[in-house]
């Protein structure tokens, strides 16, 4: 069946909608615990880029669970194939020249690394919010880890479910050590090299 599909080279590309933006598109993709404040800083960098006319699309775990992902589980498996289509998206995002914000748990490595190759490594940037499970858990925000320790959610990341931080992320951020504004600064001096 694959040898019959076929892709079509159309005459506008990335590099003309770029060009058209004034800005190189990127994928900036947030890992971490429930609760550790990718969401929050996610929405935050899209406002401040919006601030500077960059046109934008923020994608985030819950929103594509309710449309996109809405038939798929939490299961490995799923978990897997639930971030194989947020990259798949965020390509297609890339390829008409936006900066990109995905905003994910995404617990496994392996999974991760798809997602830089489905995009292209160059395009990708890898922000760990490395909060503290125990601060995660203050904080609580959906009553989520509090079902989990009751025992009323399965494969929930950091209670009953693994998480692998990664390894090299390009940055790190500790939101009980830093501000929202203060990362937002970190990152926007990180990607304007990239943009």
């Amino acid at each position: 069946m694959e040898q019959n599909i076929i892709p079509n080279n159309f005459s506008i590309g990335q590099q003309q909608r770029s060009e058209l933006k004034k800005h190189k598109s990127l994928l900036i993709w947030f890992t971490g615990l429930s609760g550790s404040g990718k969401s929050t800083i996610a929405d935050a960098l899209e406002n401040a880029l919006f601030q500077r006319e960059i046109h934008t699309y923020l994608l985030d775990g819950d929103n594509v669970r309710k449309g996109l992902n809405n038939n798929l589980s939490f299961s490995e498996e799923d978990r897997a194939e639930n971030i194989r289509r947020i990259a798949e998206v965020a390509h297609l995002m890339l390829d008409a020249g936006l900066i990109v914000i995905a905003s994910f748990i995404s617990p496994f490595r392996e999974d991760r690394e798809n997602a830089k190759r489905i995009v292209g490594y160059t395009n990708f940037v890898e922000i760990f919010v490395n909060t503290p499970i125990e601060e995660c858990e203050r904080r609580d925000v959906k009553g989520l880890y509090a079902k989990a320790r009751a025992g009323e959610i399965e494969n929930f990341t950091g209670v009953n479910a693994p998480y692998e931080p990664p390894m090299a992320p390009d940055l790190e951020i500790d939101t009980t050590l830093i501000s929202v504004a203060e990362a937002v600064g970190l990152i926007m001096k990180f990607i304007d090299k990239r943009m």
